[in-house]
């Protein structure tokens, strides 16, 4: 179903309208009466009750807010104009606002690409954009919206790892927060479509891993960083090594054969991998 806006007109003028027809109803039915007129008196009184069911036809519209009306269950349209205004008194007037909402999901549980264990949560921004979708197409939309966003974010944790292990590339959920971002709100958008609401952003509000494997895994993290820098600690000290030797030999400041050149980088390695300064012992006596 699709929305359909109509006018209704100011409220102002319609008190003034329907005021001045309650007091010439009134002043027409006393009339009557004095003057013993019976079908004077049944207009009068008709004619007042009439009047006086307009008086329920007045309705508020606030800034970013709409109005939904339904004559006798049937759909008649959306009123977004603000402030007082009147519409058939008979109209159901349902208010839905239009504003800007946050939905944020709870921490759920779920195995990623690679079967590890994690917890997820994430902030849904959200909005209505077509009220007649929203209130007929759907049995409760702000429910329908919580829901919606929680089988979203499940089914994005599957698709993706937590992080990538090694020589692994592509998306994950760690490491690429704009992409997993675009993800999710293209994955909640499509479900919330049919729902007349439009996703704003979405966003992870928390991931991590389970309580159950959270230690083990910071093990295995801290591992990793371990090994990375001692790759270029390594990497460091054979580049120094190897611009010594080039230097000593470039100026003939001394000529060195295979088993010293081997001593000579045996040592520096040493001294420079050493998690533990140096303690330096001074050769006093001959090369060789």
């Amino acid at each position: 179903m699709i929305e359909k806006e109509i006018k209704a007109p100011s409220g102002i003028p319609m008190i003034a309208v329907i005021l001045v027809l309650q007091v010439a109803m009134i002043g027409l039915t006393i009339f009557a009466m004095a003057n013993h007129i019976p079908a004077l008196i049944i207009g009068g009184i008709l004619f007042n009750i009439i009047v006086g069911i307009c008086w329920a036809g007045f309705f508020m519209v606030n800034p970013k807010e709409a109005r939904v009306m339904q004559f006798f269950g049937k759909y008649a349209g959306t009123v977004h104009d603000t402030g007082l205004r009147w519409a058939n008194p008979f109209y159901t007037k349902m208010r839905v606002s239009l504003r800007v909402r946050n939905f944020e999901s709870s921490k759920i549980k779920v195995n990623d690409k690679n079967g590890n264990p994690i917890e997820i949560a994430a902030v849904i921004v959200w909005e209505v954009v077509d009220t007649a979708e929203a209130v007929f197409e759907v049995d409760d939309y702000e429910d329908f919206v919580s829901i919606q966003s929680e089988s979203a974010l499940r089914n994005l944790a599957t698709t993706y790892a937590y992080e990538n292990h090694e020589d692994e590339e592509g998306i994950t959920l760690r490491s690429d927060p704009t992409e997993i971002s675009n993800a999710l709100q293209v994955e909640v958008q499509d479900r919330l479509q049919k729902a007349g609401v439009k996703v704003v952003e979405a966003r992870i509000s928390h991931l991590a891993y389970s309580p159950e494997i959270a230690n083990a895994m910071l093990r295995r993290q801290q591992a990793m960083a371990i090994i990375s820098a001692r790759q270029k600690v390594v990497e460091g000290a054979v580049g120094m090594v190897e611009m010594a030797l080039t230097k000593l030999s470039e100026r003939n400041i001394v000529e060195l054969d295979s088993e010293r050149k081997a001593a000579m980088v045996s040592n520096l390695l040493v001294v420079l991998c050493s998690d533990d300064a140096a303690q330096p012992v001074v050769n006093t006596g001959s090369l060789y």
